[in-house]
């Protein structure tokens, strides 16, 4: 067969091949289910999996419950329909069948592993929302009355602070770390990344010492292993190996100099 499955005439095929898992008290229910979607242009993996939805038949047949996933924007804004794909963690709405299966391979999709199972391919992503509380990921004000202009800034500052505003909180980076996982508290590539993105913001530096002293201790920025996974896998191509080294020359130097400070 030449580049694709066909079927009945209808022409080529998107083979699909899901892990799942009908929800987190029941590992029983874990399995793959493979199911076989007519190819539409441009067609990604989200638009798979709404195939899948519309009519959910296994390729052997089987009538199933629809495969439960995550997703927004399809835009590759809000990071909510991360999923490994073929072995990498990845966005489902940037994935294009064209790019990840040319030939008409299959294609597999599974949860990310290290956030607690929901259903399917849907994950509790609770814990980096935790770690950012953790490192005090948002700018303080005095009240809500009205404080007049903020700090000027130069356009090379606000050029060098923006890439690191891209993060949509997506989970690739941690997924792809191997300190991230059930063992540690380490808070995570882009937790380090927010650190230096509020410490950098005339505002946000206020309360620098206060971030880094959060990311000194168990958990913080000592804990990373410098694999660079995390830097390989961000979809926004944030450079969050540079934000951690910054992080922790900083840390460093509040770690040696800042008795100078009380």
């Amino acid at each position: 067969m030449a580049n694709s499955d066909t079927t009945k005439g209808t022409g080529r095929l998107v083979h699909l091949r899901v892990k799942r898992q009908d929800g987190p008290d029941l590992p029983e229910t874990k399995r793959w289910e493979e199911f076989k979607v007519p190819y539409l242009p441009q067609m990604n993996v989200i638009s798979a999996l709404q195939q899948v939805q519309k009519e959910p038949r296994t390729v052997d047949g089987k009538d199933v419950a629809p495969v439960v996933w995550e997703s927004s924007c399809l835009e590759e804004v809000c990071g909510a329909c991360t999923m490994v794909i073929n072995g990498r963690v990845r966005q489902a709405c940037s994935a294009l069948v064209d790019q990840i299966a040319p030939n008409g391979e299959t294609i597999t999709v599974e949860p990310m592993t290290k956030f607690p199972l929901v259903r399917d391919l849907i994950v509790d992503r609770e814990r980096m929302f935790q770690d950012m509380k953790k490192v005090k990921a948002w700018i303080d004000i005095d009240g809500t009355h009205e404080l007049g202009p903020g700090p000027r800034e130069s356009p090379e500052a606000q050029q060098e602070r923006y890439p690191l505003s891209r993060c949509m909180t997506c989970g690739c980076c941690v997924e792809a770390c191997p300190q991230y996982n059930d063992s540690t508290q380490f808070v995570g590539p882009f937790a380090l990344n927010l650190v230096r993105l509020f410490n950098m913001h005339p505002s946000g530096a206020l309360h620098k010492n206060a971030r880094l002293e959060t990311v000194m201790g168990e958990g913080g920025v000592q804990d990373c292993g410098k694999a660079q996974n995390c830097v390989e896998v961000c979809p926004k191509e944030i450079p969050l190996v540079d934000s951690i080294a910054q992080v922790s020359r900083d840390a460093t130097k509040r770690l040696l100099f800042g008795w100078l400070l009380k």
